[in-house]
């Protein structure tokens, strides 16, 4: 197996299994190339904020748990707010020092082929199928950040680079932040260096990657994972609350996220779903306030960011 050893190396990764610390300290001071450009280690991140009455909601749940939420993201896309919607979330976000990030649309789901829908290509449903949708979907991109969006996911390759390659052209404002979606996490170390060589700002990775796999991870780019600590039952279900320090520490910096197991899908979300979008968001705040409450009493003194640290894609208005 030597040679696989001088691929990998190669490749900027190790060829044997990342280990995670033998010992964890019962309170963790990590290096500076393991944390955040404010010096935190960690930042939570509720999903599936469908609009600006969803983003609400979890404003205010977070204030009556007493925690911080530092990102919000959402799944149904920005093409299906109006652009009222996406200035009342920007100018929440704003106010609220809230990174608000949101899908780009369309995608393969979205549109008349057959493939994305069926058991074999489901896969392939948050690709950006053809110039066509390629084309909208960095329109899509343009709508959101003039009315002040400055975080996005991102699940197809091309689109990534594509957008990357507007921002620098000066088509897209700077400082966006590009964060690669579930539905494309990369499983080994090579794909996430590829991700961030393409200009991924933070990458999501597998919610049941093992501890030994997510150190591979860290080990092998310096790019802000995110990871859930649970997972809605599609992305397997996962809940992992206790845990939330350890995977810090192995981790950092990492992006916390708070989905829903038992929940009830969502995409794509509007008046008719609005209701249960916004129970979800209130219980996955109230899933990352316990969270929270595990890490202080496991692995005190990791450092959260605070609202508007630097780093985030805060909406400008």
């Amino acid at each position: 197996m030597e040679w696989v050893n001088g691929v990998l190396s190669e490749l900027g990764v190790t060829g044997r299994g990342g280990e995670p610390p033998a010992e964890f300290p019962s309170s963790a001071v990590l290096p500076s190339s393991a944390v955040f450009p404010d010096g935190a280690a960690f930042r939570i991140e509720i999903p599936s904020v469908e609009g600006p009455r969803v983003l609400d909601d979890v404003l205010r749940a977070a204030e009556t748990e007493g925690i911080t939420v530092n990102r919000v993201s959402q799944g149904s896309g920005a093409m299906l707010l109006r652009a009222s919607e996406l200035r009342d979330m920007a100018q929440a976000g704003r106010q609220a020092g809230v990174e608000v990030c949101l899908f780009v649309g369309p995608r393969e789901r979205y549109g008349t082929g057959a493939h994305a829908r069926s058991a074999d290509g489901s896969a392939h449903g948050d690709q950006v199928r053809g110039l066509r949708q390629l084309s909208f979907a960095l329109e899509d991109v343009l709508r959101a950040a003039e009315q002040g969006i400055r975080s996005f996911l991102v699940a197809d390759l091309g689109l990534l680079r594509a957008v990357t390659r507007a921002q620098a052209r000066g088509e897209l404002p700077a400082g966006i932040v590009w964060k690669v979606s579930a539905s494309m996490s990369p499983s080994n170390p090579v794909t996430l260096t590829i991700l961030a060589d393409l200009g991924a700002s933070t990458v999501n990775i597998p919610a049941d990657v093992t501890l030994a796999e997510l150190a591979e991870m860290r080990a092998a780019a310096s790019v802000p994972l995110d990871l859930y600590i649970e997972s809605a039952d599609p992305l397997g279900g996962v809940v992992r609350d206790n845990e939330l320090g350890d995977l810090v520490i192995v981790g950092a910096p990492l992006y916390a996220k708070f989905g829903l197991r038992n929940a009830r899908a969502v995409y794509p979300s509007g008046l008719h779903l609005e209701a249960v979008a916004r129970a979800n968001a209130v219980e996955k705040v109230h899933r990352a306030a316990v969270a929270l409450e595990w890490l202080d009493r496991l692995r005190p003194g990791l450092i959260q960011s605070k609202p508007g640290a630097a780093g985030l894609g805060i909406p400008v208005l």
